[in-house]
């Protein structure tokens, strides 16, 4: 039995996007991949209809762009197309100094972290409370509960995907329309590529430690959803880091993230 009508994926051309499609395919009648990648979308589109039968729209965009957005909108109101599941995973990161990032790199990242996931929430929730039922995921992460030298903006963008998810969440409850946020750590995708300044930069050491497999990241997440929790920490080692940390003073933090090591270009 499927149970989603209609699943909209952000950023679904690689990593968490790609990995959601394919765990949720079976549960879908119809799925919109959405990223900037068109020929990765086509190719991960063909798979999921012969592996599964499901139906795959494809749309090409740059979520940043605030014309863009309301493009994808309009196209999904033109196809008929009413997610009852939206995933906004589009995101990208910088890692290095403030003073010394590129301030292009910022205001995309800021764009599409915050204001794309944003807007889009505005763009589909308006169908979801007239239908009463929805969901919708927002992929935040472990930082956004952490002031995170070299990662600030980041770490912002971040903390600010949680909050608007919890008081979005208490906003929709009478609706039927559960809202999570997945706070992943550290996955083995794309993102650290995009993110590094010099390639071939690295991170701390530490933080292989921590990595998740994409894989657990999204079964956690999906699991979370149909538990309709409000938040999910995936893998055990995340969730109890994200335990502690919610446990020490600011002070603390401040001196915990004063003495790590850095490694920034």
């Amino acid at each position: 039995m499927k149970d989603i009508a209609c699943l909209l994926i952000t950023g679904a051309s690689s990593g968490l996007g790609e990995e959601f499609a394919r765990q949720l395919a079976h549960r879908c009648e119809t799925m919109v991949l959405v990223a900037r990648r068109g020929d990765r979308l086509t190719t991960l589109a063909g798979e999921l209809v012969r592996e599964y039968g499901v139906q795959v729209r494809c749309f090409e965009a740059d979520l940043s762009i605030s014309a863009q957005r309301n493009q994808l909108a309009a196209a999904l109101a033109e196809k008929k197309l009413h997610p009852d599941c939206l995933i906004n995973n589009a995101g990208i990161g910088d890692y290095g100094t403030f003073a010394d990032a590129s301030w292009e790199k910022l205001e995309t990242m800021m764009r599409l972290n915050m204001e794309g996931l944003t807007h889009l929430c505005h763009l589909i929730l308006p169908d979801m409370i007239s239908r009463q039922h929805g969901s919708i995921i927002n992929i935040s992460s472990l930082a956004s509960i952490l002031p995170i030298p070299d990662f600030a903006v980041y770490a912002a963008t971040k903390a600010f995907v949680s909050s608007f998810s919890e008081a979005l969440r208490i906003e929709l409850k009478e609706c039927c329309i559960n809202v999570l946020a997945v706070c992943p750590g550290p996955v083995h995708t794309e993102f650290g590529k995009v993110a590094a300044r010099v390639q071939g930069q690295d991170f701390d050491g530490m933080r292989e430690w921590f990595y998740v497999d994409k894989e657990q990241v999204v079964s956690e997440a999906i699991m979370a959803m149909d538990a309709r929790n409000a938040r999910v920490y995936p893998g055990w080692k995340i969730a109890l880091a994200a335990a502690g940390i919610s446990l020490l003073p600011l002070a603390v933090l401040r001196l915990i993230m004063s003495t790590r090591p850095r490694k920034s270009a």
